[in-house]
């Protein structure tokens, strides 16, 4: 299951997650959100190579309204690579089909999911985001949809996106708005018969976190916002004030997948 990338040039894969953009003028607890993801944007433009593909996975804008995703768009502007957007928990599917209407791949209605190939390697990203809760499940059709996507193409490579981690966490708050139990069990069995995986990545818990699960690597990606408070079994969440904006970066040699995590000064 090797790809183009063995060839030649690594594939590069930015994550974004969890970016909580709201109206100018706003914060969500105390943090400006969208100084946080210019930083980001800022640190990703000045990297050496830039990265083959930015996918922002999720929690796109904090309470899903057009002005919202107005601005996100603006700040967004900055961005040189491609981007993929996929939705979250406080997303709204409609308005932001409306502010990115030229991102074809996200559709017209239902559910938001899509592949797109990157030299060699396959992107897939499902739609986790029950619209109004703050948990998250996978439709049917959209687990019928993967495991057929997968069989297509079992040479080759693949990373799957979705935004709520299908696995506990041990942060009993996000725990109880992960994605439904059955949906993770499917997803699951959908990735164990299918080793061209090399990992699912998430978002959704505002911190780094990874965990072998059904043969393939899930990571979890900080947030470009803010990060929570590292609380192991009960308690509320709570913004971790003295961490940074934080993205990842998925490298891909066409053997072996390599995730860094960027922390970001300045946010």
């Amino acid at each position: 299951m090797r790809g183009e990338a063995a060839n030649g040039k690594p594939v590069v894969i930015a994550q974004f997650s969890d970016l909580h953009v709201m109206a100018a003028g706003r914060n969500h607890y105390g943090v400006d959100a969208a100084a946080g993801l210019e930083s980001c944007i800022e640190h990703l433009a000045a990297l050496d190579t830039p990265p083959d593909l930015l996918v922002a996975s999720g929690d796109l804008v904090d309470a899903g309204t057009p002005s919202e995703y107005a601005r996100l768009r603006e700040l967004l502007s900055g961005v040189r690579i491609p981007l993929c957007l996929m939705p979250g928990n406080h997303d709204r599917r409609a308005p932001l089909r409306q502010a990115f209407v030229d991102h074809e791949y996200l559709g017209g209605n239902g559910r938001i999911h899509y592949y797109r190939d990157v030299r060699g390697l396959r992107i897939i990203a499902l739609d986790s985001l029950i619209e109004g809760r703050d948990d998250g499940d996978l439709d049917d059709s959209q687990l019928h949809w993967l495991d057929h996507l997968l069989d297509e193409q079992p040479q080759q490579a693949a990373l799957v996106f979705l935004h709520h981690p299908p696995v506990a966490t041990g942060f009993s708050r996000m725990d109880r708005i992960a994605v439904a139990k059955e949906s993770a069990e499917r997803l699951g069995s959908i990735i164990a018969g299918h080793p061209q995986v090399r990992a699912v990545l998430c978002g959704h818990v505002h911190r780094s976190a990874q965990a072998a699960w059904h043969g393939t690597l899930l990571s979890v990606c900080p947030s470009t916002a803010f990060q929570a408070k590292l609380r192991l079994g009960a308690g509320r969440f709570e913004a971790a004030m003295n961490e940074l904006p934080a993205y990842q970066l998925h490298h891909w040699d066409g053997a072996a997948l390599v995730t860094h995590t960027v922390t970001v000064q300045g946010g």
